[in-house]
C-alpha cells in the first residue's frame, strides 16, 4: 500500500517545501569560512565515488521527497561542477512532476563552461557566490588565489544562457570583506540580477566562528541605502530566507539573508540530502539519518518514505532561535561543504 502523507508537517507545523542536493563534498575553492586549506590539504579524504549516491539513487528519493510536499530542488556542493555531468542529474530532476523550481548554488569558476549545458538540461535558475570583487580580497577569501574576473564571466555566460534571475550570494565578514559591499552594490544594481548579503554564520565547527566577524544585516541595510537609496518589499513566499528591498530608482533589487540576528527558523521548510545519502532537517544539524543503506539493501519506495516521514515529523530544529544559548566554542555540527548551505 502506498503511503499517503501529502503534505507532512513537523512538530511546529512547518512543512516540507525545499530540497536541497549536495552531489559532492568536493570543492576547487578553499574558503576559510567553509573549507580552510589548512585542513583540506592535498592528503585530505574525500568520499570516494562508491560512497556517493548515483544520479539514479538522487532521482529516486527526490521522486519521493515530492510525493510529500517538496516542490523546489536545489543542487549544491561542495561545488556541484566538479563532479562529472551534473546535466545529467538535472535532466532527471526536470522530468520529475511536482518540481516546480530547479536551481543551483555555484562558486562560478567553472560556470561559463557549462552554463549553457545546464540550461539546455532543465535548469531554470542559478546563485552565485561571489564575495567580493576586490581581487585581493577575493583571493584570499577562495583560497586559492582565484581572481573574481572568471566568476563575473561565468555569471555573463548564465545570463547568455537564459538562466533568470541570477542571484549573487557574498557572505560578509567583519574586517576581512565587509568594506567591499558598496563595490558589489554598484556592479549589480541595473543588472536584473539579485545581489544578497549574507551574514557570517557559524555553519560547522572548522572555521572558528567568532560572533565578532558577524556584520548584521541591519547595519549593511544603513550602508547601502546611504549610497543607494532603497525601500523594503514584501516577502515572494513564505519561508522566504531573504529580506527583500528595492532601489527607489526602480533599479532592482537586493536581498539579505540574517540567520544570526533575525533568525527565521519559524518558517523553515527545507530538508538536505547530503552527497552520500544522509538528510539533515537543519543547517546546523549534528547529525543526520541515512538513506543509503536501507536503499541499497532493497528498500521499497513506502519503506524509504516511512523512514523520512518519521525524521520530518519529529523535527523540532531551530539552532537559529537558540543560538544565544551557545558560546563562541559551538557545538559539534556537519560541515556546510557537506550538505550545501
Amino acid at each position: 500500500m502506498t503511503v499517503s502523507v501529502n503534505p507532512i508537517q513537523d512538530t511546529f507545523g512547518r512543512p516540507v517545501h525545499d530540497l536541497r542536493i549536495s552531489v559532492t563534498d568536493r570543492c576547487n575553492f578553499r574558503c576559510p569560512y567553509c573549507m580552510p586549506q589548512e585542513v583540506f590539504g592535498e592528503r585530505y579524504r574525500f568520499l570516494p565515488k562508491p560512497e556517493l549516491l548515483t544520479y539514479e539513487e538522487v532521482e529516486r528519493l527526490a521522486r519521493l521527497f515530492v510525493g510529500l510536499g517538496v516542490s523546489k530542488v536545489r543542487i549544491t556542493g561542495g561545488e556541484p561542477l566538479v563532479r562529472a555531468d551534473v546535466a545529467k542529474l538535472l535532466s532527471k530532476l526536470t522530468a520529475i512532476e511536482g518540481v516546480r523550481d530547479l536551481t543551483l548554488t555555484t562558486n562560478g569558476y567553472l560556470l561559463s563552461d557549462f552554463a549553457q549545458s545546464l540550461s539546455n538540461a532543465g535548469l531554470q535558475r542559478i546563485t552565485v557566490s561571489l564575495d567580493s570583487l576586490d581581487p585581493e580580497v577575493f583571493a584570499e577569501m577562495n583560497g586559492r588565489g582565484f581572481s573574481p574576473e572568471r566568476v563575473l564571466e561565468g555569471i555573463a555566460a548564465a545570463e547568455r544562457a537564459g538562466l533568470h534571475p541570477i542571484k549573487i550570494n557574498s557572505v560578509v565578514q567583519r574586517g576581512v570583506n565587509d568594506h567591499t559591499v558598496l563595490d558589489l552594490a554598484r556592479r549589480f544594481k541595473g543588472t536584473g540580477h539579485i545581489l544578497r548579503f549574507i551574514e557570517y554564520m557559524d555553519v560547522g565547527t572548522i572555521n572558528q566562528w567568532q560572533s565578532a566577524q558577524v556584520v548584521p544585516s541591519a547595519e549593511l541595510v544603513e550602508r547601502i541605502d546611504a549610497t543607494f537609496p532603497i525601500e523594503p518589499l514584501e516577502p515572494a513566499y513564505r519561508g522566504e530566507v531573504a529580506k527583500r528591498w528595492a532601489y527607489r530608482d526602480g533599479s532592482g533589487e537586493i536581498g539579505f539573508i540574517s540567520s544570526v540576528t533575525q533568525p527565521f527558523c519559524g518558517d523553515c521548510s527545507r530538508v538536505r540530502l547530503s552527497p552520500e545519502g544522509q538528510i539533515y532537517t537543519c543547517l546546523f544539524a549534528g547529525s543526520g539519518t541515512d538513506l543509503r543503506e536501507p536503499l541499497r539493501a532493497g528498500a521499497t519506495d513506502d519503506e524509504l518514505t516511512a523512514i523520512i516521514i518519521g525524521v520530518w515529523r519529529g523535527r523540532a530544529d531551530r539552532y537559529s532561535e537558540l543560538r544565544t544559548a551557545y558560546p563562541d566554542a559551538p557545538q559539534p555540527k556537519i560541515e556546510m561543504y557537506q550538505i550545501g548551505g
